[in-house]
Parts: structure tokens; C-alpha cells; sequence
């Protein structure tokens, strides 16, 4: 996989800065990027029309959306108005999103990931202050991604500190979570990904059911209809287990697959 955006293909016409990567950026995904799901060698670039997606792929029909960022991907990455995201998350043709950030002064992928749209919920769409009256779109409300939110197996790196990930984990990782696309319920699925992300916050590999109920205060106040947190947590634990997403090695204990 070759890191470096192809200058080359630069014309006169691409005279603003933010033009120029997004015209790059596009080109080496086109280029470089197979389909995380079924492995197809090379996605599809929808025109420029397409209001939902970017790419598509020819074989399984997934759907992506490309964020690009400059130097440091960061903890939240701006999106476009929140009102459409919110909406979108309901919808079944919702893309996922690939996230690129790149070195701008080599022009070279220092990171690439995919977040499957399974990841998404309402919960890490921040809403952005309205455009003043001012602005050329006065009273525009967009949105951010909080990607602090997503958990760490929700981020498929393709690329990872200039490192080309192997393929085959690609694949794997991806396959790995799908389960959650069959929770149609925004809040069920919340609370899985509630879950997984104290999981993440252990930073082990084999942990045990007391170690998850040192989150019980910070699950309540995520979900304070719940009055049974510690019954809640054992269940999506248990849910988890049947999903292969943990592996169950005696009796409240775990390891992660």
C-alpha cells in the first residue's frame, strides 16, 4: 500500500487548499482501500452529487462516508449539519465512516480507519453552536463525531502510525462486531457499546465481573431509569459471551477474543 497522495494527478483548477486534499484524499482511498466487509480489492467512488456516501462497494453494497484531517485525528471530528446526522442514524442506508489524517507538509496517510455504522448512536453526535447571524449560512447548526466515544474495537485500522495492517485482520475485525447491526434499538445497543467501552477502560486482556461493577455509579448515570446496574451489567456480559465477543473462561471471569 502505497502512503503517499498522488500529486500528479493535481490540475489548475484545484486552486483552494481544501479542494486540493479532497481531491487527493478521494484518489488514494479510490486507489488504495479494499471493502472492509467482504474484502473486495477495490471500492467505488460515487459523483459528487451523492449526498449520503462516498464510495460504495460493487459486491456487498456497503457504503462509506470519508472524513479527512490534518496531522492529529483528534477526539471529535466535524461533520456536517447535525439535524441530518441525527436523522441518518435512524436510517438503513446510514454509511460507515472511513477517517483519514494525513502529514501535510509529505502528503502522506498516517493514519486510516473504518468505524462501522453499527458504532453510531445519538449519544456521540455533538451539536455545534448555531452560525452567527453574520455568517454566509446564518443559523446553521452542524455537528461533530466524537470518536472518544467509540469503542477501541469499533476503530478497524487499516493503517495505524504509517503501519499497513495486515488484511486478513482487517477482515476479522470487522467481522467481529457486526452482531451489534442485529440490535435495532438504539437504546439496547447503547448500552452494549456502554459495556464494551468500560471493558476498553480496564486496558486487560482476561478481567473479572468485579472489575466491570467498578462502573456501576458512571452506568447509572448514563442510563438512571436502570435500578438494577449490576444485573444490567452480568446480562450484556452474558450477551457478549454468546457473540464470541468475549470468551468465558470460569466463573466471572473473562477474556477478551
Amino acid at each position: 500500500m502505497n502512503l503517499f497522495f498522488d500529486l500528479k494527478i493535481l490540475s489548475k483548477e484545484y486552486k483552494s487548499q481544501p479542494k486540493k486534499i479532497g481531491f487527493l484524499t478521494e484518489d488514494w482511498v479510490d486507489k488504495q482501500i479494499f471493502c472492509p466487509n467482504c474484502g473486495e480489492l477495490k471500492i467505488n467512488k460515487y459523483e459528487d452529487s451523492r449526498p449520503v456516501a462516498d464510495f460504495f462497494c460493487s459486491h456487498c453494497k456497503e457504503e462509506y462516508e470519508l472524513k479527512s484531517k490534518k496531522d492529529s485525528m483528534g477526539s471529535k471530528i466535524l461533520d456536517g449539519a447535525y439535524r441530518t446526522m441525527v436523522e441518518r442514524l435512524q436510517e438503513s442506508n446510514n454509511p460507515n465512516f472511513f477517517f483519514l489524517n494525513y502529514d501535510k507538509t509529505k502528503f502522506e496517510v498516517l493514519n486510516f480507519f473504518v468505524i462501522p455504522k453499527h458504532f453510531f448512536t445519538p449519544d456521540i453526535i455533538e451539536k455545534r453552536k448555531p452560525l452567527s447571524e453574520n455568517a454566509r449560512r446564518a443559523g446553521y447548526v452542524g455537528c461533530n463525531i466524537l470518536t472518544s466515544g467509540i469503542p477501541q474495537t469499533g476503530k478497524i485500522f487499516f493503517v495505524k502510525n504509517k503501519i499497513v495492517e495486515p488484511k486478513n485482520r482487517v477482515l476479522e475485525n470487522w467481522q467481529k462486531t457486526l452482531f451489534l447491526r442485529e440490535e435495532k434499538e438504539i437504546s439496547a445497543k447503547g448500552w452494549l457499546l456502554d459495556i464494551m467501552r468500560c471493558v476498553d477502560k480496564l486496558n486487560k486482556n482476561e478481567f473479572v465481573l468485579d472489575d466491570v461493577y467498578r462502573f456501576e455509579s458512571e452506568l447509572s448515570k448514563l442510563h438512571p431509569e436502570n435500578k438494577h446496574i449490576k444485573d444490567k451489567i452480568r446480562q450484556q456480559l452474558q450477551f457478549l459471551r454468546d457473540k464470541g465477543y468475549l470468551y468465558f473462561i470460569s466463573k466471572g471471569k473473562y477474556k477478551l477474543n
